[in-house]
């Protein structure tokens, strides 16, 4: 692979390393500790599009990332509440707040936004409340789903434009990368 195609494909480059650091951390953890860990994070994916879909602005995405990111560890760290928990009502309340105030995207992209949220939230805290051998496919399936719909938001006309592309990629990338370590620990 030429330096050009790795400077234009640098998402996935970044995505693989990421993910190959978390994996190599993580090695350790037992499967309860993999799908804890793994469904507290899953519902930041679908808040960071419903926020960034409200704001209206692809450039507003990798702040965004940043500002979830701090948000979830910090809640991990404080141990007080449940980072999905917090981070699902966050969603609810921005899709109130667009249902109210309109969305920049328009109502279609309202919905399948809302539509993101409730999937993918019901899957990593359906996951968090049922035994560890079953939760494990429910958060697995939420990342490599959400892999999909990071794909969807590339590739679909009336998808591009929410996110960054560049981001779309890297959040695909780390996704399926993150659902296939989970469905190996079985």
């Amino acid at each position: 692979m030429n330096a050009h195609a790795v400077t234009r494909r640098w998402p996935t480059c970044l995505a693989v390393a990421i993910w190959a650091a978390q994996a190599a951390a993580g090695a350790s953890d037992t499967l309860d500790e993999s799908v804890t860990g793994f469904g507290e994070v899953l519902p930041l994916l679908p808040l960071l599009y419903v926020v960034i879909n409200q704001i209206g602005t692809p450039r507003s995405t990798w702040p965004v990332l940043g500002g979830g990111l701090v948000l979830v560890f910090g809640l991990q760290a404080l141990d007080l509440v449940s980072p999905a928990g917090v981070m699902v009502g966050i969603a609810l309340g921005v899709l109130l707040w667009g249902t109210v105030r309109g969305a920049p995207h328009g109502r279609e992209g309202l919905w399948l936004q809302t539509a993101g949220v409730v999937a993918f939230g019901a899957l990593a805290l359906t996951g968090l409340l049922v035994d560890p051998d079953l939760g494990l496919w429910l958060v697995a399936a939420g990342w490599f789903f959400h892999g999909l719909w990071d794909l969807a938001h590339l590739a679909l006309e009336r998808l591009k434009g929410i996110v960054a592309p560049t981001f779309a990629e890297w959040c695909a990338v780390v996704d399926a990368l993150v659902g296939v370590e989970l469905l190996v620990l079985r």
